[in-house]
């Protein structure tokens, strides 16, 4: 067999960098995702909002005016001067008198709304100042059980009722309760309908202001009761306000409903509201009633 000489190995070419053609310009990178939570669609306009623009507003749409959920802690932040509120009856604690169990016990129902919310219940009252105005001052929260009155919501708004005619104060509730009383609860939640109007009523013969206001949604039990009792009944634009919903009468009675019923548009027309206030302007107005009310008292 013929052996090649050294000199007949064939050459390796040695390739530079220079006119090779990079393989990272072929390469498919990773597309950034938008964060979670950044943008939302607005259910009125169906605008796609930046989330930042909403809270600047205090979660109203800047293109509609479309009112966001706003929970019951920002509600204390939006409408009372900033650190004055002072909570009242924070170590009121909900029970299970009944037992009772749908899909889950109702007690690890509680848990788990109070771990999700941070709340307690659906209701937070305390006193606080309103252009520095002191009020005895409630809200309730659809975050927690759809808002639903139980015993412990219905004992924090009667001891609110209360201290407001002990002190001689405005007593203020916004309202944000689309469940009504509490089913888990039986007629231990029912009761508290009719206690929350006892407390506003003695309230009223005091001579003392109570102001409603209510939000989306406001309906069943709590729209029965003290929702409606309000010596002024001020409503968010657009806010469901009711005792059954829509869907539900509907299919009840088998007729078609008036265009925009239930709204607070709707029934500022029929008489059941005295203003509608948007979420802006709303803090300037109850002073602004306060102030007018005590003049006439």
């Amino acid at each position: 067999m013929q052996r090649r000489s050294p000199n007949c190995r064939p050459k390796l070419r040695k390739l530079s960098n220079e006119g090779v053609v990079s393989t990272r310009r072929f390469m498919k990178k990773p597309k950034r995702g938008v964060p979670e939570g950044l943008w939302l669609r607005c259910p009125g306009c169906e605008a796609a909002l930046f989330r930042n623009d909403v809270d600047k507003r205090m979660g109203t749409c800047p293109e509609c005016d479309y009112h966001f959920y706003l929970s019951a802690a920002r509600r204390v932040e939006h409408l009372l001067d900033e650190g004055t509120f002072e909570e009242w009856d924070a170590d009121l604690m909900p029970q299970d008198p009944l037992q009772f169990c749908d899909k889950k016990p109702y007690i690890e129902r509680l848990e788990e709304e109070q771990q999700r919310t941070g709340m307690r219940d659906a209701a937070i009252t305390g006193s606080g100042m309103i252009r520095a105005r002191r009020v005895a001052f409630g809200v309730t929260d659809s975050a927690f059980i759809m808002g639903s009155m139980g015993s412990v919501v219905g004992e924090r708004l009667t001891r609110l009722a209360e201290r407001a005619t002990e002190q001689e104060l405005p007593l203020i509730i916004v309202s944000g309760s689309g469940g009504g009383a509490r089913m888990h609860e039986g007629i231990f939640s029912l009761m508290q309908m009719a206690k929350v109007s006892q407390a506003i009523a003695r309230h009223h013969d005091a001579r003392g202001l109570y102001i409603s206001v209510l939000t989306n949604p406001t309906m069943g039990g709590v729209a029965a009761s003290f929702a409606s009792l309000g010596d002024i009944v001020l409503a968010e634009p657009k806010a469901l306000i009711g005792f059954a919903g829509p869907r539900t009468i509907k299919a009840t009675i088998r007729i078609e409903l008036p265009a925009g019923f239930q709204t607070s548009e709707f029934l500022l027309e029929h008489g059941f509201i005295d203003r509608i206030v948007s979420r802006d302007k709303l803090k300037s107005e109850i002073a602004r009633l306060i102030d007018y009310c005590g003049k006439l008292a």
